[in-house]
């Protein structure tokens, strides 16, 4: 009986977390930057990418870090095995938007994965802007985390 409590309590938890995250990310844009870019305690956009199927604009919150002049964002889905759907529009369409605050910017995305040179430089300064969380989610899955770096045009 106790590990049903445990259970229960655990998926509540993620549940909560899930809500927090979508509350964020409907306050950010909702006050159209005013607040959410710094609200869970790591810098955050929001990333606007055209749905490969539908073709309607997607809007989804990002922790993001920066190399320069790109933004880095990481397609981790807390660590989960299927990446998130923001990563396939992307993929399909690397003509995104960034909105940090109340700047909008257009920019290229652009996948970054093992193979490339830069991957592991980029892996360390995104996991260390959130905090190692990255690193973490690595762990749970076996598929190889992207950074996607977003050059502004």
């Amino acid at each position: 009986m106790a590990t049903g409590r445990r259970r229960s309590v655990s998926l509540r938890f993620v549940s909560m977390t899930e809500a927090f995250l979508r509350v964020h990310q409907w306050l950010y844009v909702r006050s159209d930057g005013r607040v959410g870019q710094g609200m869970i305690g790591v810098p955050t956009l929001l990333l606007r990418t055209t749905g490969r199927r539908s073709g309607a604009t997607r809007t989804n919150a990002l922790v993001y870090a920066r190399d320069g002049e790109d933004f880095l964002l990481v397609a981790s889905n807390g660590g989960a095995d299927r990446p998130p759907a923001w990563l396939h529009n992307v993929q399909a369409s690397p003509e995104v938007e960034l909105q940090v605050g109340r700047e909008r910017r257009r920019g290229t995305a652009r996948v970054v994965d093992r193979s490339d040179a830069a991957y592991q430089r980029l892996w360390r300064i995104v996991n260390e802007n959130n905090r190692d969380r990255y690193a973490a989610y690595q762990t749970k899955t076996a598929r190889s985390i992207p950074v996607i770096a977003v050059t502004p045009t």
